[in-house]
């Protein structure tokens, strides 16, 4: 979140807001607008949407960025499951992320 306010403490700190891991899952980190991320529990529930929906860690992180932003709220989702796919899925204009494949190749993104 650019300019927030000094001492400002977001979701990426609580466990099953902005950040959880589950070896049947998927390992989850957020970023955005913490408020939301901590309503929506969105990692755990990411980690839910997997394990009980049976959904693929994309389609579950499609879904939780899109519950996040009816509500009002904006940022991003990162998930990693336990095949190795890779999720990165964000409603704002940009998201800094990066991945290293199997062969050591490193990729780093801003913008979709």
């Amino acid at each position: 979140m650019t300019n927030k306010r000094y001492g400002r403490v977001g979701d990426s700190p609580v466990i099953g807001a902005g950040t959880y891991c589950n070896n049947a899952t998927a390992g989850i980190s957020c970023t955005g607008w913490g408020e939301y991320y901590i309503r929506e529990v969105a990692a755990n529930r990411m980690s839910a949407l997997i394990e009980l929906k049976k959904l693929p860690v994309n389609e579950a992180a499609q879904q939780v960025i899109a519950e996040i932003g009816k509500m009002g709220g904006d940022g991003g989702i990162i998930g990693l499951d336990k095949s190795g796919k890779i999720a990165m899925e964000f409603n704002t204009s940009g998201m800094y992320r990066g991945t290293v494949d199997e062969h050591g190749k490193i990729s780093v993104y801003i913008y979709k």
